[in-house]
């Protein structure tokens, strides 16, 4: 059992240079993001050298073909440590809920995500320190990421024209955000986008698939059949249960590590956002908002949806011991159109409750009371992200106010 687990905690001061670096768990359309053009990813820049900007060492990447990129090698930065000194895991070993009740707090933070009645939780305090998960769910092969930096937890199926691929870190990074690579080409992805931007798959799209961060306690009440990480077959282990990104996600602190563009000033840089695209349309909606009214109403694109918060998620990325971290919730996005009507919600002592009917329905959007008891909303895209890794990758977002 890894109650006792310890590794040595030097390696903190080297991932404090690393990076990556909430929440109904159904069926969503699996739309691609920031799909790159044909002309970009066709395009090849000159070679034999097209790396004169490059600020990322190359002697671990003779596969690489180089030739082949959709952004300017001068926006990648080396993140301090070299191609998997943050380890993957490859072979992910799993407690039942009992057994993960007995070494996890229920205000902890995990990634849930759930296919084929397979549901999943994925602690963030050993995602801090592996950031990449190569997993099968119910018969689907996934990979599982978690960028410190960014505060990004996505999960997408690895599978592109039908071969599987496996994910490791480069250790570079781009607008601070992970940089995958894939081992069958080593050509490198885009955490953020799931966007291949350098190699052979430049210009291929990995499917995002729904998942969302919630407290341990929240997934244990609706999966009490569910499983969750315990750690690598591999025996690879760090000081789970802690994080190395000590006071960095704090509103005080605008410090934004391997970031080199300018932060968008109209929000705090390390304020939490739940960030919404729909039909090229982006709009980021800041935690300090949501926890205040608890649940939006909202459209986007002529799509009606709600975000529901709820108080009772620590932080990952702040105190020493994850556990006694401070509390920033968790949010989910879901259609507000069920069988045809639009629903308005409310929120309620409990639960958040509909207008209409006056069910209640709690943070998976599951109707849990009420005239529509045991209905579903649909999940729609919409992630947890830091401010400043939002609008760099969406610029011309827009901020949800109460006004």
């Amino acid at each position: 059992m890894m109650k006792n687990r310890r590794w040595f905690f030097g390696l903190i001061g080297i991932l404090l240079l690393a990076a990556c670096a909430r929440v109904g768990i159904t069926p969503v359309s699996q739309t691609a993001v920031h799909t790159p053009t044909p002309e970009q990813a066709n395009a090849a820049s000159p070679c034999p050298n097209p790396l004169t900007e490059r600020q990322f060492p190359l002697p671990p990447w003779p596969r690489t073909n180089f030739c082949r990129h959709t952004v300017p090698y001068e926006e990648i930065r080396f993140g301090g440590v070299q191609r998997d000194s943050i380890p993957a895991i490859d072979t992910p070993i799993f407690d039942t809920v009992a057994q993960g009740s007995q070494w996890l707090a229920d205000v902890e933070p995990v990634l849930a995500f759930v296919w084929q009645d397979d549901a999943r939780a994925y602690p963030l305090q050993i995602l801090v320190w592996h950031e990449i998960v190569n997993d099968v769910v119910g018969g689907r092969p996934v990979v599982v990421t978690y960028c410190p930096l960014c505060d990004s937890g996505l999960v997408f199926d690895r599978t592109i024209n039908g071969q599987v691929l496996d994910f490791g870190t480069t250790g570079n990074l781009r607008n601070a955000d992970l940089i995958m690579y894939d081992r069958q080409t080593e050509s490198w992805w885009q955490q953020f986008t799931g966007t291949a931007i350098v190699g052979e798959m430049t210009g291929q799209q990995l499917t995002l698939l729904p998942a969302g961060i919630v407290s341990w306690g929240e997934f244990r009440a609706q999966f009490p059949n569910g499983r969750i990480l315990l750690g690598d077959a591999s025996g690879t282990e760090r000081e789970y249960g802690k994080t190395p990104y000590i006071n960095y996600d704090a509103l005080s602190n605008p410090r934004t590590s391997f970031f080199d563009g300018e932060t968008d000033g109209r929000l705090p840089p390390k304020m939490r956002v739940m960030g919404v695209e729909i039909d090229n349309v982006a709009i980021a909606y800041p935690y300090s908002l949501l926890s205040e009214q608890q649940v939006v109403n909202d459209t986007i694109a002529n799509q009606p949806l709600v975000i529901f918060w709820k108080s009772g998620t620590v932080s990952p990325l702040y105190r020493e011991v994850i556990a006694e971290s401070r509390d920033v919730g968790s949010a989910a996005v879901f259609s507000r159109e069920l069988d045809g009507q639009i629903l308005t919600f409310v929120p309620g002592e409990t639960y958040f409750q509909d207008a209409e009917t006056g069910s209640e329905w709690n943070l998976w959007g599951t109707a849990v009371s009420g005239p529509l008891a045991g209905s579903q909303l649909t999940r729609l895209r919409g992630h947890e992200f830091l401010w400043f890794a939002w609008a760099a990758f969406h610029p011309d977002t827009l901020i949800y106010t109460s006004n």
